[in-house]
């Protein structure tokens, strides 16, 4: 099994995909793979989403299928049921800790990261990353934090990404900016793929680093 800090090392953008038909999901995952990233977080907010994760896990080699919006037990079960192999969550919860996949919970303060620790986990989403403060806030949590690491997620842009990636506990960031609607509904995988290359080339000198325990 794949732990939260590996999967987090693999690419430096973790796509995030709110997939409506599931019919598509395999084409945009082997543009995306193609592209250099291999974590893949289908948002659980359509009906089409575990068919979705479904799809990727049995049908794209290199593809390490996640779940996201990840709310409670029940999502984690049939999330790692589907065959994700990671689970990402806006918020703490108890299911964090002991599930049948990893889980990389939301913080957004330091009470959250707290509460974190205390369930053992050490790997988290900064979430809502532009509304809660931003590269600014993972400045401040690096004192006290030391050796916990981050994906930002929420507000981040192909255009601001490497600000974030630039922060030394920060190991990867997560944005939907990867597969436009319109490429998807056009079927250009192409456009999709050169969008992950440019992602994938994003990787900072320190992301080697944030991988390790």
């Amino acid at each position: 099994m794949i732990s939260a800090r590996e999967a987090m090392a693999l690419a430096p953008v973790i796509p995030v995909l709110t997939i409506e038909d599931a019919a598509t999901a395999s084409d945009i995952a082997r543009a995306l793979v193609s592209g250099g990233l291999r974590v893949l977080e289908v948002t659980l907010r359509t009906p089409a989403a575990l068919d979705a994760i479904a799809r990727i896990a049995a049908e794209v080699e290199d593809a390490v299928p996640a779940a996201g919006t990840v709310l409670n037990a029940r999502d984690l079960e049939a999330a790692a049921r589907a065959g994700a192999q990671v689970a990402f969550s806006p918020g703490i919860a108890a299911f964090a800790a002991g599930g049948p996949i990893p889980v990389i919970p939301g913080v957004a303060t330091a009470s959250d990261i707290m509460a974190g620790l205390e369930l053992g986990l050490d790997a988290f989403k900064f979430f809502p990353a532009a509304a809660a403060g931003g590269v600014a806030v993972l400045g401040a949590f690096r004192g006290p934090f030391a050796g916990v690491i981050f994906c930002p997620t929420g507000g981040i842009s192909e255009e601001n990404a490497r600000d974030y990636l630039a922060a030394p506990n920060v190991a990867c960031v997560g944005g939907s900016w990867l597969t436009p609607p319109a490429a998807i509904k056009a079927g250009d995988w192409a456009a999709i793929e050169r969008l992950a290359r440019r992602a994938a080339a994003l990787r900072p000198s320190h992301a080697a680093s944030t991988g390790s325990a």
